[in-house]
């Protein structure tokens, strides 16, 4: 049995990186991020000084072909995931990348096939399924007591006007949807249990390709269907919470994406109101925890190479039916 702590090399300085995977790394004992890489290399220097980091490689190939490093972590821009997971793959890394997983689904085909290929874990860092809030709403939903389920929606948008932001960069895989729809997309996935059709979709553009905002309509094979609303910049500057519709009450969810802030469940049904919290460490704790567990004990990930694939190619299918193009195409 393995006991040493699992060890992280991170690709790049990102913003994203200190609450994703310096934190989590520092509050369980069997991971350890050991090394950091980045373009500029006093950047990496300044982000392993600040968090402890021991070693700070010169490049990406550099921490890849580290024989001291186990896994990888992935936070670089979307349009280069797909590269350097790969690189990471093909090296004997396991790799947790940051959401979405790839530019398009062709590209989160082709990780997959990688990572069956190699036989290592591939996770889709989609930290919000590894809070408790996540099956406490799937529970609701499945348990029959809204009734028949006739419509779900999820809304995500965020106030994000500095339009120099990679977010807002098409070279880069940038867009609303990619940034924000990916997570109501991956919501309604997992509380429908099952793939919706794109049914239409409309955008609001920042530059010819790059949408700041997106609303897209979804029907089920069932007859249910959804909605999906989010926005880099628009009219409404703060909206993250999604709703369940059913033929004998409601469910409201206020902040599912990052519960351990704040969140709030709200159950209206013909029997009466209530309200719930489900409590847990940080989404970013459970997530790396179960990346562990998955390199080490070949535990299953709900964030895996076939959900990932599944996500983009609603995405995919959002961009076209908005007259967008899907990202790197």
């Amino acid at each position: 049995m393995t006991t040493s702590p699992l060890r992280i090399g991170t690709l790049g300085a990102a913003k994203i990186a200190p609450p994703a995977i310096v934190k989590p790394a520092a509050a369980l004992a069997d991971a350890e991020l050991v090394a950091v890489a980045a373009r500029d290399r006093s950047r990496a220097e300044k982000f392993a000084r600040r968090h402890g980091v021991p070693r700070v490689h010169a490049s990406y190939e550099a921490l890849i072909a580290d024989p001291d490093i186990d896994a990888v972590y992935n936070p670089l821009p979307n349009s280069l995931h797909k590269e350097w997971t790969l690189r990471a793959l093909d090296a004997g890394k396991h790799v947790l990348c940051e959401k979405p997983l790839t530019s398009n689904a062709e590209e989160a085909e082709e990780l997959a096939a990688a990572a069956q290929r190699t036989g290592l874990v591939l996770m889709e860092a989609f930290h919000w399924r590894y809070h408790p809030l996540a099956e406490r709403m799937k529970a609701i939903v499945d348990s029959g007591e809204l009734g028949t389920v006739r419509h779900l929606e999820a809304w995500m948008c965020i106030p994000l006007p500095f339009f120099r932001d990679i977010r807002y960069q098409w070279s880069l895989a940038g867009g609303a949807t990619m940034d924000l729809g990916c997570y109501c997309i991956d919501e309604l996935r997992f509380l429908a249990g099952d793939e919706p059709e794109v049914t239409s979709a409309k955008a609001r553009v920042r530059d010819p390709q790059i949408d700041r905002w997106m609303e897209a309509d979804f029907r089920w094979a069932d007859g249910r269907t959804g909605r999906m609303t989010c926005a880099l910049w628009s009219s409404t500057p703060l909206r993250i919470n999604l709703r369940v519709q059913g033929d004998n009450g409601e469910l409201k969810v206020l902040n599912p994406s990052r519960p351990h802030s704040f969140h709030r469940i709200s159950v209206r049904t013909r029997e009466g109101r209530r309200r719930e919290r489900a409590e847990g460490d940080p989404t970013y704790t459970g997530q790396l925890r179960s990346f562990v567990a998955a390199v080490r004990d070949g535990a299953p990930v709900p964030s895996g190479p076939d959900n990932a694939i599944a996500n983009m190619r609603v995405i995919d299918a959002v961009y076209r039916a908005a007259g967008l193009k899907p990202r790197a195409t």
